[in-house]
């Protein structure tokens, strides 16, 4: 049987289809743009997207068990009721889904709750299912990389209450593991909740010492300025979207994103392996910056 994973060409995706490929596992993809996506040799390739009807129905002929990963977009919540409904429709009752830590307590931002709702779909209407919920993306940081190393400044408002970043690769490869095993399973599983966290849980000022460290030159905290980081995103990015991003910020702020006991060994447990570090990204990207300076 096949394996249908969304939103395959983003950070996570990429991991996951890699992993599942690694594993042995008949993959199809959805995009939007099949001429543009790269993906191993075996991987099938439907065009189409979540709020195509006729592209999703043929999408999930044949199709055994759903990765589902929406991105934040202004429709997502339709995006991700509809793509449930239609894989019920299929018959498909197998999918790891890709929330995001603390969907249940952070409601006042838009893609935690849209996330939260997804997942009371998937306990109410008779999916067996993992959710996956990872706390910040490690990856996020190489957008401010530059800031960084060139200007000596951690500018992302994470706060003091602790932020226990993952790697997209540890996510990827929970996600591929989660899949076979939905997949593989005699019966449907039942609803499993899965925290995606790191090893250490970092304030902003543990980040910013972090990078002095492997940078070797003082690099500071910006602080916890979540309008100055709204601001910031406005100029590039949708008004609504930054907005949204500065009211996740203020959750970090007065809230952290702290794993529950036992998450960390769960994982580890789970991938058979130390979880990535965050200093272990920053002193490849400071390699790197040396590299090329």
């Amino acid at each position: 049987m096949t394996i249908l994973v969304t939103g395959a060409t983003g950070r996570v995706g990429r991991h996951v289809i890699q992993q599942l490929v690694k594993r042995g596992a008949g993959v199809r993809v959805l995009s939007r743009d099949p001429a543009k996506a790269e993906f191993p040799a075996g991987v099938e390739v439907v065009k189409g997207d979540l709020l195509d009807i006729s592209s999703l129905r043929a999408a999930f002929s044949g199709v055994s068990t759903l990765f589902l990963l929406n991105a934040v977009t202004g429709d997502e919540f339709t995006q991700a009721i509809i793509t449930l409904n239609i894989a019920r429709e299929a018959g498909v009752d197998r999918v790891v889904y890709l929330s995001v830590i603390h969907a249940d307590r952070f409601v006042n931002v838009p893609h935690f709750a849209v996330k939260f709702g997804a997942e009371r779909m998937l306990e109410q209407m008779g999916f067996g299912a993992t959710i996956l919920r990872p706390s910040y993306f490690i990856d996020n940081d190489l957008t401010i990389t530059d800031v960084i190393v060139n200007h000596g400044v951690y500018p992302m408002p994470i706060g003091s209450k602790g932020v226990a970043m993952v790697d997209a690769r540890d996510i990827g490869e929970v996600a591929a593991i989660e899949l076979i095993r939905h997949e593989q399973a005699q019966g449907k599983l039942p609803v499993e909740t899965i925290n995606l966290v790191g090893p250490d849980t970092l304030t902003g000022s543990d980040v910013a010492k972090i990078w002095s460290e492997v940078l070797g030159r003082p690099v500071a905290y910006g602080g916890d300025d979540p309008t100055g980081f709204e601001q910031n995103l406005a100029t590039f990015m949708p008004k609504w979207m930054a907005y949204e991003m500065r009211l996740m910020a203020e959750r970090f702020v007065s809230d952290g994103m702290i794993p529950g006991d036992g998450d960390v060994a769960r994982l580890t447990r789970i991938l058979g392996r130390p979880l990535h570090s965050y200093r272990d990204f920053a002193t490849r990207i400071a390699a790197a910056a040396t590299k090329s300076s």
